[in-house]
């Protein structure tokens, strides 16, 4: 079953200003929203991330990533601020990149696609600006909602 597009943007009134949305008269729920993300790099840069003490690089884009998430709605202007009740992100080193996937969960009246989203983008720029001065074909690309839900709180 697929959803209709809507006819207008979510964040734009009928006169064409910018609002942000009125969700006080949505029901509170439980959701959920899950995002991915891939930092390509040449191969030597991907081993040298590799030789690092155990996970220091990843751990630190891991780190920016949740506090990143936690931040959204400073970051993005019309972004309602929820309560967070869980956030993972993951980071997987590959020959050639790392591949990154939040989770992001909340009970609230509207969901956490963009809190995702974000932990993914800055987890990425985390790896970026770590390993910039050695690769300068960096390439962050395909962060995309992976799936959101919502069910009864």
């Amino acid at each position: 079953m697929s959803t209709p597009e809507p006819t207008r943007l979510s964040h734009v009134d009928e006169t064409g200003a910018v609002r942000m949305v009125d969700v006080g008269g949505k029901a509170v729920s439980r959701r959920r929203a899950r995002a991915a993300g891939t930092v390509r790099m040449r191969a030597e840069t991907a081993q040298r991330l590799r030789e690092l003490p155990k996970g220091d690089a990843l751990a630190v884009a891991q780190v920016a990533g949740i506090m990143a998430a936690k931040r959204t709605a400073e970051l993005v202007p019309l972004c309602h601020p929820l309560p967070l009740t869980r956030i993972d992100v993951a980071l997987t080193l590959g020959a050639d990149g790392v591949a990154i996937e939040s989770h992001v969960e909340t009970t609230a009246q509207t969901g956490v696609e963009m809190e995702a989203l974000t932990a993914v983008s800055v987890a990425a720029l985390t790896l970026w600006d770590m390993a910039k001065a050695i690769d300068d074909e960096l390439a962050i690309a395909e962060i995309r909602l992976l799936e959101k839900t919502k069910e009864p709180a």
